[in-house]
């Protein structure tokens, strides 16, 4: 990310004549209350790479792969022990970060609920490390374990959480249900089915949303493996993306700043240089055949434009032992931003309701 330099000469000017203008309020003349610390910042007990004793916006560094590197988290939502429910969200990608989850600043916090969400490694304002052999599926799994420590969720039976993931969070988060179920007080699966095959079979049939003349231009670009072409970049952002991905119109900042941000040598090793070509380590996972070992509350969450099957989501709540079906009929994959209403309304329903 480029960083803006926001102390300009002028600005600075304004400040120093509003500093001498204004008389200051001693921090002693200042209520006890507002400088009570809140429980995700001031509280937290001292380690190494978190500032103690300060707000700090309910950022929390933690550390995974035995301290060797670190991922950024942020908290929203009522103080600790005043929230209903605690939620910990995992973004998709792989290789994206939480920008395009933003909009459930917008719903869980108002609704009484903790959310949490982090930058997985390798993404956004996360360590970075350029070592291809982290960027797998079963390390992946193992960090979300360490983050759930790290921030201090699903200690003992009454501070179990949801997890909550979307996409390649979804994935994840199966993952994280199949290893470390005993933790979870609720599941959300948004907009993932439970294979890669499934994943296939729908983005193919996705492609002929494209005009003959497009199809013909992606097919042939696909047959020589061209995916760099800037001509493959602008059919998928120009034509596919707005009809599959997310269909307002323009996209919300969020998701904008989140592709921007995307670090792709992840999401090539894992997914591959096609949406419509699994080639990376990914190209296996099958997950279809353990969905009755899932038997913690869950809820699926499909859309109708988007480029996983809906249908796959119901399917799956079936096979699930204890999980409910949310069927979006105007999104697409981000259906929490070109659906908003009906993804946020029945979701915050089943979270209470765990």
């Amino acid at each position: 990310m480029n960083r803006r330099h926001f102390l300009a000469s002028t600005a600075a000017a304004t400040l120093a004549s509003t500093a001498l203008a204004t008389k200051a309020t001693p921090l002693s003349k200042i209520a006890t209350d507002d400088l009570a610390p809140v429980p995700d910042d001031a509280a937290r007990p001292a380690d190494a790479i978190n500032p103690p004793g300060i707000r700090v916006a309910g950022i929390r560094m933690i550390p995974v792969m035995g301290g060797k590197y670190k991922v950024w988290t942020k908290h929203f939502g009522p103080a600790s022990g005043k929230a209903s429910v605690k939620v910990l969200l995992l973004h998709g990608g792989p290789g994206f970060s939480h920008e395009y989850l933003e909009a459930f600043e917008s719903f869980l916090p108002q609704a009484g609920i903790e959310m949490y969400y982090y930058d997985q490694l390798g993404c956004n304002n996360s360590d970075q490390p350029d070592d291809p052999s982290l960027w797998t599926l079963a390390r992946y799994t193992e960090e979300v374990e360490e983050v759930r420590r790290g921030l201090g969720l699903g200690l003992d039976e009454n501070d179990k959480f949801v997890l909550l993931g979307h996409s390649w969070g979804g994935i994840l988060a199966i993952e994280y249900a199949l290893h470390y179920q005993q933790h979870l007080r609720g599941l959300v699966i948004s907009n993932m089915t439970a294979g890669t095959q499934a994943y296939l079979k729908r983005t193919a049939a996705l492609k002929q949303l494209l005009s003959p003349e497009s199809l013909a231009k992606l097919t042939a670009l696909e047959a020589k493996e061209d995916y760099d072409n800037p001509e493959y970049e602008r059919l998928m952002m120009e034509e596919l993306y707005p009809k599959m991905i997310c269909r307002t119109k323009p996209w919300p900042e969020p998701a904008d700043r989140a592709f921007r941000h995307a670090n792709q040598k992840i999401y090539v090793q894992m997914q591959g240089k096609s949406e419509f070509l699994v080639t990376g380590n990914l190209k296996d996972w099958e997950r279809w055949d353990r969905l009755h070992e899932i038997k913690v509350k869950a809820l699926t969450i499909g859309a109708e434009h988007d480029e996983m099957d809906p249908e796959d989501m119901k399917k799956m709540a079936k096979l699930m032992q204890n999980a409910t079906n949310l069927y979006c009929p105007n999104g697409s994959h981000l259906c929490m931003w070109d659906d908003q209403a009906i993804y946020f309304e029945n979701l915050l329903k089943f979270l209470h309701s765990v």
